[in-house]
């Protein structure tokens, strides 16, 4: 038993293999600590850095009319064409030839297309006949007959008037021998009759001749005469039919659409999507353009008769052009509560096209001498404003400073109240800036 005690005794001097473990802990706890420490510190300064940020000086305050205009009201719409003309066809025809393309620009009288004009030529020869018999018939009867026509129907009543005489004789015989009892009743009836017709041929032939030695009765040269007034008409309308095949520009402009090609029918009486066509071109002349705008019933009481504006595209927004208020609908919109406003655009030139989106900026104009131009202000940047509120630098730090605007002006917003100029104003401040935070100013020129 006392052999197997001492085998049980513990080995005091064999090392213990996990005594490394709490060391390498502590190690890692003081790296963790470390970096902790570390972010700590980096994100303080990071809050604390000064934020950069551009700056200008606010200017002492001017008069209005240095200040430049004031905008009164903003809109936006649709440039329009003040004209827009739909080319259509006085006749019908086939288009023989179409000499314009869309976008094409064109003077007023250029051929823009040609129908065919057989029939109208056609139409045209017809009635100038018709003119050239009226006319010889007139210039017959205002001649009279001529002398060998004279002479024939006053020998035709010579011979007449001699058979009369024989007539006569032939009846005077019949009579005698009748009474005789050589020839019968009948005899004489045959004579009297044959006499009647000699002495109603005499006066027929008689009455022609005086007729020819007179010539025609005035009426029936106004007769003539009024036929040819009534053919002449029929001319003339067919020679505008012709004329009217072919189809000119009524005004200078620029082709916005063409709706018809060679060998196309045109109609004057009906348009089709798939049959004859009604129109030929549609044009406007873009040296006068205006701006369509819808301005809400509570805005319109801002604008007056003749109200300038800055006209601006979404095309070309950097290009700016003038405007003038040219016409007011005389009545509303009920179901949109708008008045519908078209304003010119004084100087139009080859950037604008019809239907491009338009901004109008209405302003006043601060005439000098006015109460209103010597009124003083300050006028800052439009991009310094947030939320009706400026910063402005102190002391290396944001502060934030709440302004009174009088309202948009060409330079920028007018201030009211809040600065008195002189402050180191911050353009476009960065989202998030706070009040009372570290900036970094950066004078801008």
């Amino acid at each position: 038993m006392e052999t197997e005690l001492k085998s049980l005794r513990i080995d005091r001097t064999a090392r213990r293999p996990r005594q490394s473990k709490p060391r390498g802990k502590v190690i890692a706890l003081a790296l963790l600590a470390v970096l902790v420490a570390a972010a700590s510190l980096f994100a303080f300064k990071k809050l604390n850095a000064a934020t950069p940020v551009h700056t200008i000086q606010v200017q002492a305050p001017v008069s209005a009319a240095d200040a430049g205009q004031e905008t009164i009201l903003t809109a936006t719409g649709y440039i329009i064409a003040a004209h827009k003309i739909e080319v259509a066809s006085k006749v019908n025809g086939r288009v023989a030839s179409i000499s314009v393309d869309k976008g094409d620009k064109v003077e007023a009288g250029q051929v823009l297309v040609r129908l065919e004009d057989d029939e109208y030529r056609a139409q045209v020869v017809q009635q100038q006949g018709a003119l050239t018999n009226l006319e010889a018939k007139l210039a017959e009867d205002l001649n009279g007959s001529r002398p060998e026509e004279i002479a024939r129907a006053k020998a035709d009543v010579e011979q007449a008037r001699a058979d009369l005489s024989d007539s006569k004789a032939t009846l005077d015989r019949t009579k005698q021998l009748v009474s005789d009892g050589v020839l019968s009743k009948q005899a004489l009836d045959d004579a009297q009759a044959k006499y009647d017709a000699d002495v109603a041929k005499v006066a027929s032939l008689q009455r022609t001749s005086d007729l020819a030695v007179l010539g025609p009765r005035k009426e029936e040269i106004d007769q003539v005469r009024g036929q040819i007034e009534q053919v002449r008409g029929q001319l003339a309308y067919a020679q505008t039919q012709l004329d009217n095949t072919v189809i000119k520009a009524p005004v200078t402009g620029t082709i916005l659409d063409r709706n018809v090609e060679k060998g196309e029918f045109i109609t004057t009486g009906f348009v089709g999507d798939k049959g004859a066509k009604g129109y030929i071109v549609t044009m406007a002349d873009l040296n006068d353009l205006q701006v369509e705008l819808d301005i809400s019933q509570n805005d319109f009481p801002k604008l007056g008769p003749n109200q300038k504006g800055i006209i601006t595209t979404d095309a070309y927004p950097d290009r700016k052009y003038q405007g003038v208020i040219e016409q007011v609908s005389p009545e509303a919109d009920r179901a949109k509560a708008t008045v519908q406003v078209k304003v010119r655009v004084q100087n139009p030139d080859n950037y604008l096209r019809p239907d491009m989106n338009a901004t109008v900026a209405f302003y006043n104009d601060a005439k000098p001498g006015t109460a209103d131009s010597a009124r003083p202000a300050i006028v800052i940047p439009a991009n310094a404003m947030r939320n009706g509120s400026v910063y402005i630098v102190s002391d290396g730090r944001a502060q934030k400073r709440s302004v009174t605007v009088g309202g948009n002006v060409e330079k920028g917003v007018r201030v009211v109240s809040g600065l008195t100029g002189g402050e180191e104003l911050i353009v476009d401040p960065p989202d998030g800036l706070k009040d009372g935070q570290r900036v970094e100013a950066k004078s801008q020129s």
